[in-house]
């Protein structure tokens, strides 16, 4: 265990990195690796099943068919689809030749798709009939110059079907294709809530050392607590994926990270809480992740159904803040057997470099926990740019070699958020003496009312231990004599006769006066969302013209 966590410090890209010296090299490395697995189950989508060894033949096809487009190391290979078995293949595929994937938010509409292509420069796409329909008026505005269809029959110029370009499957290995770990990997699209979305630049680097990361959280798990010597054999790790795979949850959480371990990916269409209790059931599931309204309602329809999910070891919820309220319920209702488990990263750290679970994350449930591994560094900043002491707010920032290279092309955004192997994550948080990370909220999100700052978080924290409240977003509203005030927007169950008043008397049993929301809107409808699972305040504000 000392010689695959041995720790070195390395220069990468000009700045001094502690790295695990034993990380695998590449993606590419990865995958080959992965061939051990052999007949295991890999991808599972409806009634059709992938193994590890049929997935291999698929990929070693498909990588010669991009080489014979003309595809070479560097270039960059768009993705844009739903959570279909084509996404993983075509993923490894393209990785496995040197290309730099795209993955592209399949929520987008056909302009912001084409805005995708264009400023990544893409010369491939893969893409489902849905996305292939919104770009077919948009391509030629393009690089690109072949398509492969998924789950469609469709024509379009310079495109063929998934099975017309895996051809005969007779390709015997990966074409031979050096892939070394500062290699860009992929570009991978902030959700954009304001402004054109940035292309955040992983390398394989990044994606290894979020691997190593994880390697080293679960060993060091086990090694604080073994099981004891009567515990039945732990079930094959296999996941139910909520998160689609344009996003790390779903890419680096899900994808590298199941090919790695040889575990088994359960995909949905979309996300169903029934549907998702059944196939946790009949799939042996062991871990499962989500944004927190799918975590609660995947827990109230098995509570309904009187479902226990005997498979699950892990609930884990992030992406966006998660109310302590989701901790304890996960806590009571899966008896203690699942443990829960948050995840705090982005985009640019390349997944979680903050992690809290089990007994401490039920004992702290309002904190995102410690450093995942000793090789990841967080600091609280203030405003003037120092670093700020044990307790205060300010903004977080994370160093470490999962730390992204910077955003593709934009010279001016990278130097605004990166800096000497810092990345200034824009959240606002606090450490306390043991180093647990609390995040109080996006600094965007800081309602100033009368000269206090209220945390939108902790609001929406209160909000959610109603148990008739299913979602909640606190946003400013505009005020003369305070310049802001609280407004909280509300859905509840259906059914439910919540008042204004009722809400009002629930939060000031919790919180101070001034934190009470002064506006309240109560809907039975679902908050708008962008793909991420974030709430979009901006189209909420908008919405409601406030």
């Amino acid at each position: 265990m000392s010689d695959l966590f041995e720790i070195v410090e390395e220069d990468v890209r000009g700045t001094p990195t502690r790295v695990f010296k034993g990380a695998p090299p590449s993606l590419r490395a990865v995958w080959l690796a992965s061939a051990v697995h052999g007949d295991k189950p890999f991808l599972v989508y409806q009634d059709e099943r992938y193994s590890f060894a049929e997935s291999h033949r698929i990929v070693n096809a498909l990588a010669q068919r991009l080489v014979t487009y003309g595809v070479q190391p560097g270039d960059r290979v768009a993705i844009a689809m739903r959570n279909y078995p084509e996404w993983g293949l075509a993923f490894w595929a393209a990785i496995t030749v040197g290309a730099v994937v795209v993955p592209l938010n399949a929520w987008w509409t056909g302009p912001e798709l084409a805005y995708g292509l264009t400023d990544s420069g893409s010369v491939v796409l893969f893409a489902d009939e849905e996305r292939a329909e919104r770009l077919a008026p948009l391509l030629g505005q393009t690089r690109v110059r072949q398509v492969v269809l998924a789950r469609t029959e469709r024509y379009m110029p310079n495109a063929e079907t998934f099975a017309e370009a895996l051809g005969e499957l007779d390709v015997a290995a990966l074409p031979d294709v050096a892939v070394e770990p500062d290699d860009d990997a992929t570009i991978m699209y902030t959700s954009g809530t304001t402004g054109k979305p940035k292309g955040a630049v992983a390398t394989h680097r990044n994606f290894m050392a979020f691997l190593m990361n994880l390697m080293y959280r679960q060993t060091m798990a086990a090694v604080a607590n073994p099981p004891s010597a009567d515990a039945p054999p732990p079930l094959p790790p296999a996941t139910l994926l909520t998160f689609p795979l344009f996003h790390v949850g779903g890419l680096q959480s899900a994808l590298m990270v199941y090919a790695a371990f040889g575990g088994k990916i359960v995909l949905m269409y979309k996300w169903d809480a029934v549907e998702a209790v059944e196939l946790i059931e009949r799939e042996d599931i062991t871990a499962v992740a989500g944004v927190p309204t799918t975590m609660f309602e995947l827990l109230e329809v098995a509570h309904a159904q009187g479902r226990e999910l005997p498979s699950l070891a892990s609930v884990s919820s992030g992406a966006t803040l998660v109310p302590p309220e989701l901790v304890r319920r996960i806590d009571t209702q899966l008896a203690s057997r699942a443990a829960p488990t948050n995840g705090y990263g982005l985009t640019e750290t390349s997944g979680a470099a903050i992690a809290n679970a089990g007994k401490a994350y039920v004992e702290r449930p309002d904190s995102v926990g410690t450093v995942i591994s000793p090789v990841i560094e967080v600091k609280i900043v203030g405003a003037d740019g120092t670093d700020l002491a044990t307790g205060e707010v300010g903004e977080i920032w994370l160093k470490g070699p999962t730390v992204v290279r910077g955003y593709f092309n934009n010279p001016e955004a990278t130097a605004a958020a990166f800096k000497d192997g810092w990345f200034a994550t824009g959240d606002l948080g606090r450490l306390d003496d043991e180093g647990y990370l609390y995040v109080v909220d996006r600094l965007k999100d800081v309602i100033i009312r009368g000269g206090e700052n209220i945390y939108a978080a902790e609001v929406e924290a209160a909000l959610y231990e109603h148990p008739d409240i299913t979602e909640a977003a606190i946003i400013g509203i505009p005020d003369e004599r305070l310049g802001e005030e609280v407004g909280a927007v509300v859905r509840v169950r259906d059914a439910a006769a919540l008042t204004e008043d009722d809400i009002r008397a629930h939060v000031r049993a919790r919180l101070a006066p001034f934190k009470v929301p002064t506006r309240i809107w109560i809907t039975n409808e679902e908050l708008p969302r962008n793909a991420a699972g974030k709430v979009l305040k901006r189209e909420l504000r908008e919405t409601l013209a406030v």
